[in-house]
């Protein structure tokens, strides 16, 4: 056992059963770190919050706090990886759920990102938002024609997935449609983390992702 913080390998055992590093004087607990091992492994293994907690008995806001605090971890990862390679190819692609896109306001609240292809990877970056533009939209009788123009652009967005499968970003695409199902009322505040456990999970294994998250 080495200290998590130092590395160092002499450990002290204290009474509390936490152990204290000899060289940075730190003190952890080999609970609790199981525990969290625990809880990435539930993460990787596209366990629910509700799923974890049942499987490890523990607090639901615990599990709860740790999967917040991967998937910020994770958005910084993909950064810094993104940042460090050549952009092969790119597509933008228009999120909104099946049951809200019969209804022609609802357009505006559609989530607009990019998808990037490097080194056999995808990364994204959300557009910003045309919420903010929806209540003029309205008022200049213009949600008509931007309604029209969005339903021809998912109708092509369609046929382009079904012709070009084999496309990584494509792929990606798909993979995300059937991913966030999974997942009932994602917030806009919340979408950006949960498109970024997408792209983490698309791109690495799920031996992988254990290791990168521990």
């Amino acid at each position: 056992m080495r200290c998590i913080y130092c590395d160092n390998i002499k450990l002290y055992t204290l009474k509390t059963q936490q152990l204290k590093c000899a060289k940075c004087k730190r003190k952890f607990s080999i609970k609790r770190i199981k525990q969290k091992q625990n809880i990435v492994n539930c993460f990787c293994e596209n366990y629910s919050v509700n799923q974890a907690k049942n499987k490890l008995k523990v607090n639901y806001t615990t599990i709860q706090k740790e999967y917040i605090n991967i998937r910020e971890f994770i958005a910084s990862f993909l950064e810094n990886e993104y940042d460090q390679s050549k952009v092969i190819s790119y597509n933008e692609y228009i999120y909104l759920p099946k049951s809200r896109k019969r209804v022609k306001e609802n357009i505006f609240d559609a989530i607009n990102f990019l998808t990037f292809e490097y080194n056999n990877k995808i990364y994204n970056i959300i557009m910003p938002s045309l919420s903010k533009y929806k209540n003029q939209f309205l008022e200049d009788g213009a949600d008509e024609a931007y309604f029209n123009e969005f339903s021809k652009y998912m109708m092509f967005n369609k046929i382009s997935k079904i012709q070009k499968q084999n496309d990584l970003i494509q792929q990606f695409w798909i993979f995300f449609e059937n991913e966030i199902k999974r997942y009932k009322g994602i917030s806009s505040e919340n979408f950006f983390y949960y498109l970024k456990e997408f792209e983490f999970k698309f791109n690495y294994t799920k031996e992988e992702q254990y290791q990168i998250i521990s």
